[in-house]
């Protein structure tokens, strides 16, 4: 699951995926967000917007497919620090829309699986002392309510359930030499359903690729379910 591609649909190079053995799928707009699937097995594509947001919205935030049996989201939630407080109330009601989509997956037993960037750090131990302030968007009160009622239906945020607590950090910023003093975020998430929980191996960041050279600022989190 890829998220801010900045490309629009038409120009996501799947030929050169495919050349590699992967299937793909994205939903872009031109030059900002964007999220995409690359997978080796069969998948159906279910939705290429969060349901309830509206047909006005037209931002590239949402991918969600079936792929046996699991139903996979792949998500690029709003970062909320932008357009002043109408930026911020995009986040909650995007944030909002994704609790109700996963409400109604989750009351019908649904094996699912939401990941992506979520741009929420859950609790303070998510970020470098220092990296934030306490009125930034990732860690408001009201971002952090809205994350945590997605974990009180039911879902297990996989990173958490294998490192429970300390510093695990997910993307580091191009600035202020965040990387070279690991100054980090933990604001990418695999947030599992119980049964998919149940078969959860390993759930971990990939760091090595933040110090390659033109990294990301994220890295890739991976994790490995029987």
């Amino acid at each position: 699951m890829l998220q801010e591609i900045k490309c629009e649909t038409h120009a996501f190079p799947a030929l050169a995926f495919e050349q590699v053995g992967y299937k793909s799928e994205a939903v872009g707009q031109k030059s900002y967000n964007g999220v995409a699937v690359l997978a080796r097995v069969p998948f159906e594509v279910t939705h290429r917007a969060l349901p309830g947001l509206g047909h006005e919205d037209t931002q590239a935030r949402y991918i969600e497919v079936v792929a046996e049996g699991v139903t996979i989201i792949g998500i690029y939630l709003p970062n909320g620090n932008s357009g002043g407080e109408a930026g911020y109330a995009y986040k909650l009601a995007w944030m909002d829309r994704l609790h109700e989509r996963v409400a109604s997956l989750l009351e019908r037993d649904t094996p699912l699986i939401v990941t992506g960037d979520f741009n929420v750090c859950p609790a303070d131990e998510d970020f470098a002392p220092g990296t934030l302030s306490a009125n930034d968007a990732l860690v408001r009160p009201e971002t952090r309510a809205r994350y945590r009622t997605l974990l009180w239906l039911g879902l297990t945020d996989a990173i958490r359930a294998i490192r429970p607590s300390g510093p695990v950090w997910t993307f580091w910023d191009y600035q202020a030499g965040a990387w070279p003093r690991d100054r980090g975020l933990r604001i990418d998430h695999a947030l599992l359903s119980p049964t998919i929980a149940e078969r959860l191996i390993s759930a971990a960041p990939d760091r090595t690729l933040r110090g390659e050279e033109q990294p990301s600022d994220h890295v890739p989190v991976t994790v490995e379910i029987t």
